[in-house]
């Protein structure tokens, strides 16, 4: 092996750095494996690079608001809610990276260290049964290969690490974690609570479990995190470490173990085949900035690009054996695709409380766990749906020009508190669902660029028509005024859900990964991020990701020892 060889071979390599990829990298570190993470984008170093995440209303050159060019620029970016003029520098501009749509679909990414763990919403639910056998019990896409039981002991781990604030509920279809103290849910938002108890024996109301850290315990200082200080600022990216990223966590703890290589910079280009030996034996890169070809080599190679882009990754991982992409044997890889309908929200006024009044900030509210079709089918639609739940509020607002205006800005008026749900449903896997490599067009590296095919369904409608059913219910016996229900008709994508396309399975004839999230043909390569997903349920989906990760490197690791992963 010649010496540049040699210091391009590692004993892992992860790719991505974000959600689950800085768990990977954590993991097998901490296990004394000398690991490189590739990341397409630049570095962000934790706290130094948050150029914003102190700065006042006023410092804003726009007041923290797109302008009118910079929205016409990204029509697609623009309407992700957390794009503002103070974490703008974070996600990818529309025309840097483009993609193909045969179906509309908002495609909301992260490229830098860390991904979108620096502006994700931190909410944090547990899989339940529920939706590990849903597959297999209700009739669509594939069993999952693994249930709750198998995953239970790794939520525990990652919940410890990373920091849950949550309430131990006592439900069965959102099993309680490792939970730090709650954020307290507000006046309104706990008179909900206590009618939904009283008047709804299948429905909850609880405080959502979020990655923030309430009561930092040993194992947070010890990675240098403090305490969560509700700022509500967290896109910016938190100096204190308040709530969980890669880049205030896992990763600076994989770096003090000695055995990390981050390069940024970093475009994958395909994991590399050996027909020879019967296994990948590295990465090709694509340095972002010469555009110059590197290989590097490891034993294992996990790919956690995000769901999209590890399809992308795989499918132009092409070899004499595997002519479709890496063990696409089944020509399944790319299909399969799901995500999360957040179309509809609904919003009222209570006029009750009045001698009530919410005061600073927090980064939650509460949550509603799914109630539809849990025991047994009840609706006409499959699966069902979360939903949020949140109260506030504020002044009457400022309207008019001059004296007027003045007047209302100095009055202490309070209008009356306001109410709002939105839905979180769940969408079934399908084939007609799918990303594919464009046959004709590439992007700035020589990369076919991806094109997506993804869209709502019948089930998906019918979903929609329920939850605005359900919650105009619940919202008119607690008595809350003004009840109106909007569809966004937004397009898939701006949930920022996507999952599937190299699902889990138990037979490589319907399925990629088997129960340890390994490549059913090509057993050195994971896959744990959203990709890997078999079904989407209607829970936030990073918690699961970073479970799965733990788990996956623990199980890569034993078998490492024993001899190899062939």
């Amino acid at each position: 092996m010649s010496d540049s060889t040699k210091n391009r071979t590692f004993d892992a390599i992860v790719i991505g750095s974000g959600m689950s990829g800085g768990w990977a990298a954590k993991e097998f570190c901490e296990k004394g494996f000398k690991t490189l993470v590739l990341e397409r984008g630049r570095d962000v170093k934790h706290p130094i690079d948050y150029p914003t995440t102190y700065k006042t209303p006023w410092e804003f050159e726009h007041r923290n608001q797109l302008t009118a060019s910079l929205k016409a620029e990204n029509p697609i970016i623009s309407k992700c809610y957390a794009f503002r003029e103070d974490a703008q520098h974070f996600f990818v501009k529309d025309k840097e990276h483009p993609y193909v749509q045969t179906k509309p679909f908002d495609w909301i990414r992260g490229y830098q260290v860390g991904g979108k763990s620096l502006m994700w919403a931190r909410q944090t639910q547990r899989w339940s049964e529920y939706d590990f056998e849903g597959p297999a019990r209700d009739g669509f896409a594939v069993d999952w290969p693994i249930r709750y039981k198998d995953i239970d002991p790794w939520y525990s781990y990652v919940e410890k690490f990373a920091g849950i604030s949550g309430n131990k509920d006592g439900l069965a279809i959102l099993p309680d974690g490792e939970f730090l103290p709650p954020i307290e849910l507000n006046k309104v938002e706990n008179h909900f609570k206590d009618f939904v108890s009283k008047n709804y024996k299948d429905r909850h109301v609880i405080y959502g479990r979020c990655a923030h850290l309430t009561e930092p315990k040993a194992i947070h200082t010890e990675q240098g995190r403090g305490q969560c200080l509700n700022r509500n600022l967290c896109q910016r990216g938190c100096p204190y470490g308040g709530y969980f990223s890669s880049n205030s966590s896992t990763l600076p703890w994989a770096a003090k173990t000695g055995n990390l290589t981050l390069r940024p910079h970093s475009v994958v280009h395909s994991v590399i085949y050996d027909d020879k030996k019967g296994k990948a034996t590295g990465v090709k890169v694509i340095d972002t900035n010469t555009k110059e070809e590197i290989d590097y080599f490891a034993d294992v190679i996990f790919v956690n690009a995000g769901a999209i882009n590890t399809n992308l990754i795989l499918l132009n991982s092409k070899s004499n054996r595997f002519e479709n992409g890496l063990a696409n044997e089944n020509g399944l890889m790319g299909k399969y695709v799901a995500f999360h309908n957040y179309r509809v929200r609904i919003s009222a006024i209570s006029e009750d409380f009045k001698g009530f009044t919410t005061k600073g900030d927090r980064p939650n509210s509460a949550y509603i766990p799914r109630f539809r079709n849990v025991e047994k089918q009840e609706t006409n639609f499959l699966r069902g749906y979360a939903s949020g739940f949140y109260a506030g509020r504020s002044g009457k607002g400022a309207q008019g020009f001059g004296t007027d205006l003045k007047n209302q800005l100095f009055s202490n008026e309070l209008g009356p508190w306001y109410v709002g749900s939105y839905m979180m449903g769940e969408t079934i896997p399908k084939e007609s669902n799918y990303v594919r490599l464009d046959e004709s067009k590439k992007d700035d590296w020589g990369m076919p660029l991806l094109n997506i095919s993804v869209d709502y369904d019948d089930n998906d409608e019918k979903m929609i028509l329920d939850f605005v059913e359900q919650m105009t219910e619940m919202y008119t016996k607690v008595g809350f005024k003004n009840i109106q229900s909007n569809d966004s008709k937004q397009a898939p994508g701006l949930d920022i859900h996507e999952m599937g396309g190299v699902r889990m399975g138990n037979d490589p004839k319907t399925s990629l990964l088997n129960k340890w999230n390994q490549l059913h043909s090509c057993k050195n390569v994971f896959v744990t991020d959203g990709a890997c997903m078999t079904s989407t349920s209607t829970q936030n989906p990073s918690l699961t990701y970073m479970a799965l990760t733990a788990r996956a490197v623990d199980f890569a690791v034993k078998e490492m020892k024993k001899g190899g992963l062939v």
